[in-house]
C-alpha cells in the first residue's frame, strides 16, 4: 500500500473519533449528573488522543512540514471520511448515548482487529486505544439499559433516538476502495466480518434494554465518500475556527 493510500486509510480511522469527540466535547457541562458529565468529557478526550496518534502518523506521510493540526483542521468538508452517524446532533441525552453506543460497539471491534495490523504503528495505536474504548462501550451500554428499562419517558426517549439513528449505523461497514486495499494488504480489517459480530452485540444490549431495532429502516450512506449531512458544516465551523482565523498558530 503506497503512502498516499495509507494516508487516506488513516483518515478513515481518525475522522470518526475526531468528529464524535467534537460532538461529545460540546456537551461538557450539560450532563444529567456530575459523574456522567465528567465521564463523557473523558470519552471526548480519549477520542482526541487517539485521533492525534493517527494524524501524527498521517502527517509524517505528507510532503513538507505538516502536523496533525493540518490533517485534522485544514481540509474541506468533502475531504472528511467520517460516517454520518457521528455528525448527528446532540438532540438530547438519549441521542448522545444512543449515538455513542452505536459507534462504540463498532469502534471496539475495529480496534480489536487493528491490533493485528501488519502496520506496526496502526497496531500500536489500536493496542493502546482498545483499552479506552472498552470503557466507552461499558458506559454507553449501561446507559442504554438504564434508559431503556427505566421510566416510561426514558424508554420513549431512547427508543426514539434509536429509531432516528439506526439508519446511519450500517454505513460504518460500507467498504470503500481504500478500506478494501488496506484489508487486502493486511493493514486494515474485514468490515463484513465485524458487522456480524456488531449486530449480535447490539441486539444483546437492546434486548436487556427492552428496545427494538427499527424494522425496514432505509439506511443512509455517503459520509465516507465525502457526502455529509447538513450538520457537518456547522461542526467544522466551530472546529476549524481558530486555525482558519489565525493560520499556523501554535499553543
Amino acid at each position: 500500500m503506497n503512502k498516499d493510500k495509507l494516508y487516506q486509510y488513516l483518515l478513515f480511522l481518525g475522522d470518526n473519533p475526531m468528529i464524535l469527540g467534537q460532538q461529545v466535547g460540546t456537551y461538557c457541562g450539560h450532563g444529567p449528573e456530575l459523574e456522567t458529565d465528567m465521564a463523557l468529557t473523558n470519552v471526548s478526550l480519549d477520542l482526541f488522543g487517539q485521533v492525534r496518534n493517527y494524524f501524527q502518523y498521517a502527517a509524517s506521510l505528507l510532503d513538507g512540514d505538516k502536523t496533525e493540526d493540518d490533517v485534522a483542521m485544514l481540509r474541506l468538508e468533502h475531504e472528511y471520511r467520517n460516517a454520518m452517524l457521528v455528525e448527528q446532533p446532540n438532540t438530547d441525552f438519549a441521542f448522545i448515548i444512543c449515538r455513542q453506543f452505536l459507534f462504540d460497539v463498532y469502534h471496539r471491534l475495529l480496534l480489536k482487529g487493528l491490533v493485528n495490523s501488519q502496520d506496526e504503528t496502526i497496531a500500536a495505536i489500536a493496542n493502546k486505544s482498545v483499552k479506552e474504548v472498552e470503557y466507552h462501550c461499558d458506559l454507553s451500554s449501561t446507559w442504554m439499559q438504564r434508559l431503556g428499562d427505566g421510566t416510561e419517558e426514558s424508554h420513549q426517549r431512547i427508543q426514539h433516538a434509536l429509531n432516528e439513528l439506526w439508519r446511519y449505523s450500517m454505513e460504518l461497514f460500507e467498504e470503500t476502495e481504500i478500506e478494501k486495499e488496506a484489508k487486502d494488504a493486511g493493514i486494515g480489517v474485514d468490515l463484513e466480518k465485524i458487522k456480524a459480530l456488531y449486530l449480535k452485540e447490539v441486539e444483546e444490549v437492546l434486548l436487556k434494554s427492552t428496545l427494538q431495532i427499527p424494522e425496514d429502516e432505509v439506511q443512509q450512506f455517503g459520509g465516507k465518500n465525502g457526502r455529509h449531512s447538513e450538520y457537518m458544516g456547522y461542526i467544522l465551523a466551530d472546529f476549524q475556527y481558530m486555525q482558519r482565523a489565525y493560520p499556523n498558530m501554535k499553543w
